[in-house]
């Protein structure tokens, strides 16, 4: 029997020979005492093993050892790989020699706790460790890893830009602002005006930074602190930008599918690839379903939360909802040229109610057409002055979007409220852990 000398992994664990001998650490996740038999799951940062202790077949002192890891321990062992249709994923592990290394006090998240969502984001420092929350989050950095992939090798450039800014991008009322050395500057909202800069020097952007917004908003699909990718790129047209938004998507889609399936099963999460292309709807056609509905709203207005979870509660496919009026978006979105009421913008909504993931559309690139956008929002022009400067130098047309990270999971992993896309999230009524 070969002995394993370096410590594996419970993903390496798995690939091993049945009877071969090897070294595991990790945490206890549970235990139990069957008889003569103790069982424990450990686990890693890889994934989930059976362990096990026998007496009469395990010594006397390794039991003694085992029985006294109560649930979170750490621990450091050794044992023969077992082949067991019984053990979760077909293997466990006959332990031989078990040591702990950190023990762990009662562990308070119990199934009585669970109930209690506030408790458990109280203690989000242990609950974390769930297999669920777990899960979401092994998800989540598939996303962000298809992401960047995708970026990579369609020729986009990684930038960063600011978190502390001058001017908003978003609007004024959802900004949080604070003391820079006697002037008062923001968290940013979204780093669109930076990466409008730097395509006139890499064509092509994209970012993966934080975004605030202060919006006083206890809906399950708002953070006050959450990611944004964000992507931008010179000569291109509303259209183009559609088309990227969908080959974003359906790229990373792909890659979490193939995967993250166990996630996926953990979470109780059945997740197909949608077709391409992704069906559009105006602005104007939502309004006049809505209205229909008795869930009128004032036109020229975002659209309403209730209003956005109707219109996609039965759908398997995320969409665009496109032509937003200029009344509901920034001053710097390119107007119809057929209908200056409306915008070459949209919002990728995403299927079974969970609404809007992302936002996009054409940048205006005109000096004088952005000037008058700027007097008709009555903003400060002197805010924004190295934005519209770079109008006078080369800036062609271009387009861009950002879509929300945390909301992107939400709705992946089948989510009820954003919060537990995060890991720790930090909403209007918490700031901590």
């Amino acid at each position: 029997m070969q002995t394993t000398e370096k410590t594996l992994t419970i993903e390496e664990a798995f690939r091993s020979h049945t009877l071969e001998l090897i070294k595991l650490r990790g945490w206890i996740s549970s235990r139990s005492d069957v008889g003569a038999l103790l069982f424990a799951t450990l686990r890693d940062g890889t994934g989930y093993i059976q362990i096990a202790g026998k007496r009469g077949v395990t010594r006397d002192e390794v039991i003694n050892e085992m029985r006294k890891a109560s649930v979170e321990s750490s621990v450091l062992l050794s044992g023969i790989v077992k082949e067991d249709k019984r053990a979760p994923g077909g293997k466990e592990v006959q332990v031989s020699s078990f040591r702990i290394v950190a023990p762990a006090d009662k562990w308070p998240i119990t199934k009585t706790a669970v109930k209690s969502r506030s408790f458990l984001y109280d203690n989000r420092h242990l609950s974390i460790r769930g297999r669920k929350s777990i899960a979401v989050m092994r998800i989540r950095a598939q996303i962000i890893y298809a992401a960047f992939d995708f970026f990579a090798k369609n020729g986009f450039m990684l930038i960063s830009a600011p978190t502390l800014v001058q001017a908003a991008s978003e609007g004024g009322s959802t900004l949080f602002s604070l003391d820079y050395f006697g002037k008062e500057a923001f968290l940013t909202q979204s780093s669109q005006f930076y990466e409008e800069a730097a395509i006139c020097s890499f064509e092509k952007v994209f970012i993966f930074q934080p975004a605030f917004r202060a919006e006083k908003s206890r809906t399950p699909k708002h953070l006050t602190e959450f990611w944004m990718i964000e992507a931008e790129q010179a000569f291109a047209s509303q259209e183009d930008n559609l088309n990227l938004q969908e080959s974003f998507l359906s790229v990373v889609l792909k890659h979490v599918i193939e995967k993250n399936q166990a996630e996926l099963e953990t979470l109780g999460r059945r997740f197909e690839l949608p077709n391409l292309p992704y069906p559009r709807i105006s602005y104007n056609d939502v309004w006049k379903i809505a209205t229909e509905k008795g869930m009128a709203f004032e036109w020229g207005n975002d659209l309403p939360t209730d209003v956005e979870r109707m219109i996609s509660i039965d759908t398997k496919s995320p969409f665009f909802i496109t032509d937003y009026p200029a009344t509901s978006r920034g001053f710097y979105h390119m107007l119809k040229e057929e209908d200056e009421r409306l915008t070459l913008s949209a919002d990728l909504i995403a299927p079974e109610g969970f609404g809007e993931i992302a936002t996009g559309g054409q940048r205006i690139h005109d000096l004088e057409l952005l000037t008058k956008r700027v007097k008709e929002q009555d903003l400060s022009s002197e805010s924004f002055k190295w934005y519209m400067d770079l109008r006078k130098y080369g800036l062609p047309p271009h387009s861009g979007f950002g879509i929300g990270v945390e909301r992107t999971v939400r709705w992946v992993c089948g989510l009820k409220n954003i919060r537990t896309a995060s890991l720790f999230p930090r909403t209007i009524t918490r700031i901590s852990p």
